[in-house]
């Protein structure tokens, strides 16, 4: 079985991590949400998340892709913490995905993973990265890198990190039950 790993920071962007979480469960993926601490997460809009387990718990284990949502202090509360960082570079490094939404691209930019890839975010999150070929295209893939705009293509970007994971069946199964136009 798949698995995934969504770290939760406060301020996170309640409608990507959820969307993301809730799509990737639906496929069968196991999915562990970690706080950077043992707090419920209060995320951008006031909604309240209390997460799996805590980063320090969740990191004892091997994942398949690390997905990071954005939203903002949220996505700053992850580029400020060394224990992603080095997650992400071992990620990329062993071959693994490792995906972001909205502002969080730029996590993946302090960690080194985004020169000469193409990608996407939040308008504005990657003005001060260089080195890279930016697109305004919904999910943007490059290789094993995986970003997104912003809270209105959660679903895509969802989608797809389901058909990476376990294929264009699987993600069109879940995608017929939303019910989507």
């Amino acid at each position: 079985m798949a698995s995934v790993l969504v770290p939760l920071a406060q301020g996170c962007e309640e409608l990507e991590a959820i969307t993301v979480v809730d799509l990737m469960r639906r496929a069968g993926i196991d999915v562990v949400t970690a706080g950077l601490d043992d707090r419920p997460v209060k995320a951008s809009r006031g909604t309240v998340l209390v997460p799996d387990s805590t980063l320090d718990e969740a990191l004892k284990y091997d994942y398949d892709m690390v997905v990071l949502p954005g939203g903002l202090p949220g996505a700053d509360h992850l580029d400020n913490d060394p224990r992603i960082h080095t997650l992400l570079k071992e990620m990329a490094a062993s071959g693994r995905y490792t995906a972001a939404i909205c502002a969080a691209p730029k996590v993946l930019a302090h960690s080194g993973l985004l020169e000469g890839r193409t990608v996407t975010s939040y308008p504005g999150a990657l003005d001060a990265v260089s080195g890279i070929e930016y697109s305004t295209q919904a999910v943007v893939e490059d290789g094993t890198v995986i970003t997104s705009r912003g809270p209105g293509t959660a679903m895509d970007f969802a989608l797809t990190l389901i058909e990476r994971l376990v294929g264009k069946v699987k993600r069109d199964e879940v995608e017929a039950a939303l019910q989507r136009p």
